[in-house]
């Protein structure tokens, strides 16, 4: 083995350090110090993590002041400040006990809060939440409140428009109870139904005070028709309403003989539904009683009695449309 010249010793060490720099350089950095918010929840009191309430849940008559609490818990290695307040209906009836919290790292605290029913609160439910903000994020605790009393469920179909192969419509909670609406649809044209959908029960949950619309497709509409769809929505508790809305059908064509033509199936569809409708409604006419008829006395023969003239019978007119 040959030995290394001085010149080769000298750089030796040179190679030696850059190599060094380069695995260095490819080496995976190393993981940064965690400086993001902290770890903790929000969270109804009582029970643990596995089987906490999913929501604050409060009962009770006008005017009553209802307690519960809410569990802030900082798992994070250092102390966590809290801001709590309320959002929504529900929700702005919520008084924390404090407004701003500061939790110990690995500690968890428990913050009670007061919710006062108003006075003029109509029974039924009502929602909203608890909205806790700290480190950097928001955690919203929902809120359900029942107002105690009669409740009157009460709901509205309006608004029904029927356009191409879309029935558009809007529901309505008009009364103090949530409600899970059911629908049926029914369309009738010239000649007989053309859409005849059983009640089912739509996905959603109206709120007292809720307005929804809301579209129904109808992807075989007729081409050609008049027709008139009818909506009727229930829901528990009696909530029962019906609309209806009117279309025409016409195909679209480009030229004027077309245009006569579906004129003319339009003036046809028209008849028929005149003449149905008018089926089974007039009732045999009474028959005019003309009289006897008058026979007029005969001529004087002024020549032979072969050229005498035979007598002629006649009548009265009878009015226009009288049957004989």
């Amino acid at each position: 083995m040959s030995t290394p010249t001085p010149r080769r010793r000298r750089a030796l060490p040179v190679l030696t350090a850059a190599l060094a720099a380069l695995l260095c350089g490819l080496a995976p950095p190393a993981a940064a110090a965690d400086d993001g918010p902290p770890d903790w929840t929000a969270r109804p009191a009582g029970g643990t993590d596995r089987d906490a309430r999913p929501y604050v849940y409060l009962e009770g008559t006008p005017g009553t002041v209802l307690q519960d609490r809410l569990t802030v818990t900082n798992s994070g290695r250092a102390p966590l400040t809290v801001r709590l307040r309320g959002d929504g209906r529900a929700g702005g009836w919520i008084r924390f006990a404090e407004d701003t919290v500061t939790v110990p790292a690995r500690t968890r605290a428990d913050v009670p809060l007061a919710l006062t029913v108003p006075q003029d609160a109509v029974p039924g439910d009502t929602s909203g939440e608890a909205v806790a903000t700290g480190g950097g994020e928001e955690i919203r605790v929902p809120v359900r409140v029942r107002t105690v009393g009669p409740t009157l469920a009460a709901l509205g179909v309006e608004d029904v428009e029927v356009s191409g192969g879309t029935i558009r419509y809007a529901l309505v909670n008009r009364g103090n109870a949530m409600l899970r609406p059911r629908l049926a649809v029914r369309a009738e044209g010239v000649f007989g139904t053309l859409l005849d959908r059983p009640e089912r029960p739509l996905p959603l949950e109206l709120a007292p005070g809720r307005r929804v619309e809301r579209t129904e497709p109808w992807p075989d509409a007729p081409a050609l028709d008049a027709v008139t769809v009818r909506l009727r929505v229930t829901a528990s508790g009696g909530a029962r309403d019906e609309a209806e809305a009117s279309a025409t059908y016409v195909p679209v064509v480009p030229a004027v003989g077309g245009g006569l033509l579906v004129l003319g199936g339009l003036a046809a569809l028209a008849s028929g539904a005149y003449r149905r409708r008018r089926t089974g409604r007039a009732g045999p006419q009474p028959v005019r009683d003309a009289g006897p008829a008058v026979q007029s006395e005969p001529p004087e023969q002024a020549g032979p009695p072969e050229q005498a003239q035979l007598p002629v019978a006649t009548e009265p007119l009878l009015k226009a449309g009288a049957k004989t």
